[in-house]
């Protein structure tokens, strides 16, 4: 049998300042976040979601958004990446500086007008309007969520077609910028092999050069850090995570935690993937974080005795 061999390295995407923070009802103090933030920098994470660009009446607890990209600003080596709901939020993204927008869309029209109130047309269309912007802006990337891409809390399972087509009419709107699709996993409910499969087909029907692939997981079903490791050897260069395990989607019923980040560079060390990534550091950022009050947590290496975690 042909061993499966890992790749050299992989991304990892810290998505706790944005996807957890926004997890928790009360405000979280801006300088804790920095702190938090300051923590997986010190850990070697060098991709984070800092926030998004939304309305702090939908979302009060993104409202500091601006003070944080500030606060970090032209940090060598470091990849901020902000989330954008429409136009509106991409130009003030780009007007702080932000050099990398996160959008996000549904597969599933049940979960998109939960999400974000609105159709997958309505959607596409304020995606054609932010591609444009970047144009404009003469900023090239794009990073493309497509949510729901495995399962729907209100629909049930999502085939790769279903994808298909929506990442068809998205890849034209986007032609031309510096793109990285995420594939996610919203409700957590994936398989491994589910997702081996919709990176096999999507990418024999999309892949080109200079297109990224990433996994977005959740932990919800104890198949986060295997439906990652099957995603990155069918064509992902980037998973995202979340320290501590912190999150889960408020718009999809059921789905607790992120896959915690720790818990995917353990399982990435094992195969000697290059993450850049410390460990114990990590282990501390997390330690910070799960402190946090009202955060839902999921991680399973911080309960394991510090001098077993190698």
């Amino acid at each position: 049998m042909t061993p499966i061999l890992p790749p050299g390295m992989v991304d990892i995407v810290d998505v706790a300042p944005r996807d957890g923070f926004q997890s928790i009802a009360e405000p979280i103090p801006t300088e804790e976040k920095q702190r938090c933030i300051q923590a997986l920098i010190d850990a070697g994470v060098t991709r984070l979601e800092i926030g998004s660009f939304v309305s702090p009446r939908i979302l009060p607890q993104m409202a500091d958004t601006g003070d944080l990209v500030a606060a970090f600003a032209n940090r060598p080596g470091i990849r901020f990446a902000a989330l954008v709901p429409n136009q509106k939020g991409a130009t003030i993204a780009l007007d702080h500086g932000v050099r990398e927008l996160v959008f996000v869309v549904s597969v599933s029209e049940a979960h998109n007008q939960n999400n974000v109130r609105r159709s997958v047309d309505d959607s596409l269309d304020e995606l054609a309007a932010i591609a444009k912007r970047l144009r404009e802006a003469g900023n090239s990337y794009l990073r493309l969520d497509l949510g729901t891409c495995f399962d729907c809390p209100f629909d049930g399972t999502i085939g790769w077609q279903q994808v298909d087509r929506v990442m068809t009419r998205a890849m034209d709107l986007c032609a031309g910028l510096d793109l990285e699709v995420g594939l996610c996993d919203t409700t957590g409910r994936a398989t491994p092999y589910q997702v081996a499969d919709h990176f096999t087909r999507l990418r024999e029907r999309h892949d080109y050069e200079g297109l990224k692939w990433a996994f977005h997981g959740h932990d919800t079903y104890g198949m986060g850090v295997a439906n990652a490791l099957f995603a990155i050897h069918h064509g992902a260069s980037a998973i995202d995570g979340s320290c501590a395990g912190l999150g889960g989607c408020p718009f999809a019923p059921g789905a607790t935690g992120n896959t915690a980040t720790e818990d995917l560079v353990y399982a990435l060390n094992g195969g000697g993937v290059h993450t850049g990534i410390d460990l114990p550091r990590l282990l501390t950022a997390a330690d910070r974080i799960a402190a946090l009050p009202g955060g839902k947590i999921a991680s399973h290496l911080r309960n394991v005795p510090r001098e077993r975690v190698s």
